[in-house]
């Protein structure tokens, strides 16, 4: 079985109607508040939804369920770290941005230390966030791939990419494009609510179709350890275990929401502080319930191939899901789902186009050109946001040798967030700490993590603690042999 008209339709109406929402809000944007930061004007509960959405990509909604079916449920494990990684944030972090008038998270850190660590941090940003991102979009172009195969027959596996890939950045840039911040965070609600209505209808249709249903998954999948939660084996090679989870998520969690730009945009959009936090604590509990969905998808998957065993191995996880979907579920209900992994992706490019955009008019080009007008920036966020676009396009297409997307996709984010959040702990926690001294142990913190990723097995999970815990350390000792520079 293949998606037929029915499901064909849905998709298409899905892609045209969110398109469609996402143009809704496009206005004069008379200036860059505006534009980022959808003048503070946004309720906490939509920017908990948004923020659940900017980091639900494609990645998640097939890679999650494939963690299951090749495992069980130890993922799990990283988002508890996950929970106390957003209430470290809201105390320590939220307070310095809201400080101010600032755009960028990046800003902080001239504030702090001086120009020259501004450019290094938002730099670093924007290179691993485009990289990560470009693994993120390729997702889209599994999901394609497995979803319309039969009716792009005639074309090869990197035509059919290419064509996916083309399609939803080219939908997802013209309302982002347009509506900024604003048009970013509500058509995230909408479709946050599309993926996790299609998510919760896939979960009961799969249930339906295991012999014996719950009972049936649990009889499977119970004895093969797929519900195995907790592994408190102490190693630095096991990607989930306890003290990964706890330690290496908390980490994890206060760097991509307490330095990364893509979520720090999201909370500087909020009405107040005090609404940014319970915004920032609650998406915690939503990426709970979201992880637990997927991965008792992957190990329902798991006990209905046993029963059925499907017409060829599985060459990757990440196809599991998809394949699934395409070829066993009920028609518009497969539809529906393909929409929602769509809706997934476009949520998640959309954060990242902004969040780029953002970081490279508001930390680069508005400091090159302080006497340039609002008009010049605004028109030069929209360029940069084209270029953007063009730039993951690019990346989406080389990310098709990859590994396992969802974890290829963290090890490179988490490579980066070690150094980064190690300087920004240096800025909010002590005072004696100068810019040359962060940038050393920045850069000490970068060359481990560089290490750990090329040259040994350490898991992904360990790289922020120990790069930040270095950046820190060293850091601070520098700063206390190095001169602070002139400008400070």
């Amino acid at each position: 079985m293949t998606l037929n008209l029915l499901d064909i339709c849905i998709i298409a109406f899905y892609l045209g109607g969110v398109t469609l929402f996402g143009l809704h809000f496009r206005g004069s944007h008379k200036n860059l508040k505006n534009y980022y930061l959808a003048d503070n004007s946004i309720p906490w509960w939509a920017i908990a939804l948004s923020i659940v959405a900017a980091e639900t990509s494609t990645l998640t909604v097939i890679g999650a369920p494939g963690l299951a079916f090749d495992g069980n449920f130890g993922f799990l494990q990283l988002v508890f770290g996950y929970l106390i990684g957003r209430i470290i944030v809201s105390l320590i972090f939220l307070p310095h941005y809201f400080r101010g008038n600032l755009m960028t998270a990046y800003q902080l850190m001239e504030r702090r230390f001086g120009p020259h660590l501004r450019s290094l941090t938002a730099g670093i940003f924007l290179l691993t966030r485009a990289a990560a991102e470009g693994v993120r979009v390729f997702a889209v172009a599994i999901v394609v791939r497995v979803a319309l195969g039969s009716l792009l027959s005639g074309m090869s596996d990197f035509h059919r990419d290419l064509a996916a890939i083309a399609i939803v950045i080219l939908l997802t840039l013209l309302y982002t494009y347009q509506g900024g911040m604003k048009a970013a965070i509500w058509t995230d609600v909408l479709q946050q609510t599309v993926y996790i209505t299609g998510t919760i209808v896939g979960l009961f249709t799969i249930l339906h179709l295991v012999p014996g249903g719950w009972h049936g998954v649990t009889a499977i999948a119970g004895p093969a350890g797929k519900f195995k939660l907790f592994d408190l084996t102490l190693n630095l090679t096991t990607k989930y275990t306890i003290w990964s989870g706890i330690l290496g998520g908390t980490f994890i969690t206060m760097a991509s929401h307490g330095t990364d730009q893509l979520i720090v945009q999201r909370l500087l959009s909020a009405r107040s502080q005090a609404q940014a936090k319970v915004a920032l604590i609650s998406s915690g509990l939503a990426i709970l319930f979201q992880f637990s969905l997927f991965l008792l998808i992957g190990a329902m998957l798991y006990a209905y191939y046993t029963v059925q065993p499907p017409a060829a191995i599985f060459t990757r996880s990440d196809t599991v899901f998809p394949t699934f979907i395409v070829t066993h579920m009920p028609h518009g209900i497969s539809g529906l789902l393909i929409a929602a992994i769509l809706a997934a992706a476009m949520s998640n490019l959309s954060a990242a186009l902004n969040a780029l955009t953002s970081t490279s008019i508001v930390d680069f080009y508005a400091r090159m050109r302080p006497l340039s007008t609002d008009a010049r920036r605004m028109q030069l966020s929209r360029a940069s946001m084209v270029v953007w676009a063009l730039i993951l396009f690019a990346l989406a297409l080389l990310a098709r040798n990859g590994g396992r997307v969802i974890e290829v996709g963290l090890s490179i984010t988490s490579v980066a967030y070690g150094g980064l959040l190690g300087v920004f702990l240096l800025g909010v926690l002590t005072k004696r700490t100068n810019e040359r001294g962060a940038i050393v142990g920045m850069v000490c913190g970068l060359a481990l993590n560089l290490s750990l990723w090329f040259f040994t097995q350490v898991s992904f999970t360990w790289y922020v603690v120990l790069g930040s815990l270095t950046t820190f350390a060293v850091g601070y000792a520098a700063s206390l042999f190095i001169a602070p520079a002139p400008h400070a």
